[in-house]
């Protein structure tokens, strides 16, 4: 069992809603593509994780790039927080519906085939 577990929900309960964050939902790329790029940025300030992004070539670097900045910009207009002092506390990325569509085969055979999108999220907390 986890030590001092009610006391540290209630710490997350109370810091909920003081940490900026961005969420992006149905995006067309599978979550497990999604995070091998998210491992990269983790714990890092946003001026790293944004270079480390810049340079990854993967393709959930984009959508995961832009969604670290509209998490930059709710800190700085909804609670007043300089870029500086940001870092990616948190960063996770969940398996969203799958579109189904089939495929013909040989011999009047069809397959599914399953097209999954993921709903990423990026909490922003500041350096104490």
């Amino acid at each position: 069992m986890a030590t001092r577990q009610r006391e540290k929900a209630a710490a997350r309960q109370d810091n909920k809603d003081k940490r900026p964050k961005a969420i992006a939902r149905h995006i067309r790329i599978s979550s497990r593509k999604v995070k091998s790029v998210i491992d990269l940025i983790r714990g890092l300030s946003v001026a790293q994780a944004q270079a480390v992004l810049a340079g990854t070539p993967n393709g959930p670097a984009e959508p995961v790039k832009k969604l670290l900045d509209s998490a930059v910009a709710n800190a700085e207009n909804n609670m007043n927080l300089t870029q500086d002092t940001l870092y990616v506390a948190e960063v996770y990325a969940d398996q969203g519906p799958t579109l189904k569509r089939f495929r013909p085969r040989a011999q009047g055979r069809a397959t599914r085939i399953r097209k999954r999108t993921s709903h990423i999220t990026i909490i922003l907390d500041q350096v104490k």
